[in-house]
């Protein structure tokens, strides 16, 4: 059984926070013109993914709140997906990283996915409940499925 005390612990928080370590390498080599363009906006939705999913665990007092910020996290992944895309048609990044980080990123969309599905496995407390003492002293048991990663 999974334990998760913070959004820390969630895998799809880990994953988003390294696949970011990923695009700030990767853009470091990105031509100069593009730094108030592609690289600004591919490292903008990044970053917004990873701080959506937290954002979205500090949420989890009410169900819809919780999933409308894991939603704008998922519109937020997608849209890393298209600035790759663009990075790869411009050249670059290689097709090889390409592949690498579509998966990456495709991996945690449908993450992002499942845990809107099961936001009732995440916001299982009344909305009077003071979710401080939650993550403190009772943390919360989510057992998911086998991923279809």
């Amino acid at each position: 059984m999974k334990i998760v005390s913070t959004f820390r612990d969630l895998d799809v928080y880990r994953l988003a926070r390294e696949a970011n370590r990923e695009i700030f390498t990767a853009t470091k080599t990105f031509p100069r013109e593009e730094r108030y363009a592609l690289v600004d906006q591919i490292r903008r939705c990044s970053r917004a993914t990873k701080a959506l999913i937290a954002e979205a665990w500090g949420r989890r007092r009410y169900k819809s709140v919780f999933a409308n910020k894991l939603d704008e996290a998922l519109g937020e992944a997608n849209e890393v997906l298209s600035w790759l895309d663009d990075a790869v048609d411009c050249e670059y990044i290689a097709a090889e990283q390409h592949e690498k980080m579509i998966k990456d990123w495709d991996s945690i969309a449908a993450k992002i996915s499942r845990m809107i599905d099961r936001a009732s496995d995440f916001c299982r407390y009344d909305s009077d409940m003071d979710y401080r003492s939650v993550t403190q002293e009772t943390p919360i048991d989510l057992e998911f499925p086998p991923s279809e990663d």
